[in-house]
Order: structure tokens, then sequence, then C-alpha cells
């Protein structure tokens, strides 16, 4: 796995879907299901990229979370400004901040490899923090094939720096 980009983030405008889902209870695929047929309603798009993010309730902890842990699910996309917003989706506004950027490479399914070098190994090697007051996310670019295992992704981790 490389290191990651150390990205500050300006703050976003996100139009989209949520749910309420654990990764136990994943709804993931209903959720997505349920955007892309629509996200040519979403106006103003600055690109073609989905976002899909996870916003954690408060006193959320990387780790000591486990899979039936609840979070807000989103599948978005940006735009350039809010006006006309399809019938049932919502505006998410991503504030900005410190994120580590790392590429996924493979299926979906295996994240969690991923996950595990970014909680385990860069993360304790590093000098930041997780950030839990900001989501994680996917950035679903040009690279992303849906369960294709040549598949690529962008990883948004939110950090801080560690405190002395």
């Amino acid at each position: 796995m490389q290191e990651p980009q150390i990205v500050d983030l300006m703050p976003k405008k996100l139009i989209g879907f949520s749910k309420e889902m654990s990764y136990a209870s994943n709804l993931t695929g209903m959720l997505w299901g349920q955007f892309m047929p629509r996200r040519r309603e979403i106006q103003y798009l600055v690109s073609e990229d989905k976002f899909s993010l996870q916003v954690f309730n408060q006193g959320f902890d990387w780790y000591s979370a486990d899979e039936h842990t609840s979070f807000t699910k989103w599948a978005t996309m940006e735009v350039s400004k809010v006006e006309g917003v399809p019938d049932g989706m919502k505006q998410f506004d991503l504030v900005g901040g410190k994120y580590a950027v790392f590429t996924h490479k493979g299926l979906a399914s295996d994240f969690p490899i991923t996950l595990q070098y970014i909680l385990q190994e860069w993360l304790p090697n590093s000098e930041y923090d997780p950030d839990y007051s900001r989501p994680q996310y996917e950035v679903l670019g040009d690279k992303y094939i849906n369960q294709d295992p040549n598949s690529e992704e962008e990883i948004w981790f939110p950090i801080v720096k560690k405190s002395l």
C-alpha cells in the first residue's frame, strides 16, 4: 500500500440520498440503486465523480466500532450551487479540512483490508489521528468500475495533527 497524499480540502456542496445503516445491515447497494438512475436530475454538477460518505454519530471511534455500529451513508455528487434539488434528495455540506487520500484498488468488498492498513499501520506511524468530526468518504471517479477487481477509488480519511 502506498503512502497517502495529505490534502487540505475546501468545503463542497453535495446532493444525493442517505440511509441509516450498519455494516451488519448494509444497505449500500439499495442506496446506490436508488441514486444512480436519478443522478442526471441533479443540476450544476461539478464533475461525473460520485461521493460515497459515511457520517458517524457523535462518540464514534474507529478502534471500538463493530459491524453493528450505525452510521448514515450518502450517495452524492458535487454541485457548484444548490438549486432545484430533485424530489427526495437532500443537500450535504462537506466541511473542509485535512484528509489523507489513499487509493483503494480492487473490489469494494476488499475495503476492510485498506481500512485495516490505515488504522493499524499508517495512522499509528504518522503524525495524525482520525478526525471524528468529519465524514470519511470515497470518490468514485473514472477508474471506478463496480464489482471489478481492476477498479480504483479514492479513500478520503479525515485527520488532525496528533496532540503532544
